[in-house]
């Protein structure tokens, strides 16, 4: 099975029209079984960028996918509105649903919806419902099918000079996801990316092999961080019976065109997961590198 995992659109002033069409001309050829978009569709919530946001995805290739809001998806200065209908554009226009499963013959997706307008703007949270809606969707899913939760914010954070907190009670959430046997967590929010897995940062939470954790960065606005400031990328997934394969895509403004930057594969099975981590393309350089993570 194959997952097309994009996030933090931003529709709006800051979405970059020219990085868009190049992400749809990327998600053609990736040709994905699945489509995750991992929240913040809107910059500001507003009806019209919803709408383009919609038409945007209506515009990716027909394969079924899994939609969840981000903090930017609820209003942050339409006080009343937070307050009162925080979700109402979203509903409308993206989802009726805002916590959502997708069962395929291969993986069981449940999709979260991790904002707290009320409470928490930015930092988001899952509150004891949301987990018990996790919980029942996994105790009864096939034992056979790889399980997956989708996000939009973040469970660990990424690991360099920025020092981001995680979401708070994450420790809580993660443990309560490895007992259901979860493989793989796919959300955004950063605005940089980060692949690896639940032991790095919780080693003694969830199973003994831990859970990857798969962000993307913003796949098609200028709000870049950290050592993605400025760039767009997203994350192909390859699930197969034996291996978890992530292959991390870059735009680069030279080409106008997304290039894999690295691959990162997770063997599944009984015990710890290993890890391999492979730079490919011109983007492996040196010299890539180092103006990367300027």
């Amino acid at each position: 099975m194959k997952i097309l995992h994009i996030s933090d659109l931003h529709f709006g002033p800051p979405f970059l029209p020219r990085v868009g069409e190049s992400l749809r001309r990327a998600a053609e050829s990736v040709s994905p079984d699945v489509i995750v978009v991992s929240g913040d569709l809107t910059q500001r919530a507003k009806p019209e960028q919803f709408e383009q946001a919609a038409e945007f995805l209506r515009q990716l290739p027909d394969a079924p996918r899994v939609v969840v809001p981000g903090n930017h998806d609820v209003p942050l200065y339409r006080i009343v509105e937070r307050f009162t209908d925080p979700h109402r554009h979203y509903q409308r226009i993206i989802s009726k649903e805002l916590n959502t499963v997708l069962r395929t013959d291969e993986a069981v997706i449940v999709g979260l919806d991790s904002t707290a307008p009320r409470s928490a703007i930015s930092n988001g949270r899952l509150h004891p419902s949301k987990l018990d809606f996790c919980r029942r969707v996994f105790e009864n899913a096939p034992p056979e099918l790889s399980r997956i939760v989708v996000a939009h914010h973040h469970f660990a954070p990424a690991p360099d000079y920025l020092r981001d907190r995680a979401m708070p009670k994450a420790k809580r959430a993660i443990k309560l996801f490895g007992d259901l046997g979860v493989e793989l967590i796919l959300g955004g929010h950063l605005h940089r990316s980060y692949i690896g897995n639940t032991l790095d940062f919780y080693p003694a939470a969830g199973r003994d092999h831990g859970i990857v954790i798969v962000q993307s960065g913003t796949s098609t606005s200028r709000r870049g961080r950290g050592r993605e400031r400025e760039k767009n990328t997203f994350n192909e997934i390859d699930l197969s019976q034996h291996a978890i394969r992530v292959t991390h895509h870059i735009y680069d403004d030279d080409t106008g065109i997304f290039a894999p930057l690295s691959r990162h594969e997770f063997a599944r099975g009984s015990g710890r997961l290993s890890t391999q981590t492979d730079a490919v393309g011109k983007h492996g350089s040196a010299e890539w590198e180092a103006e990367f993570s300027r």
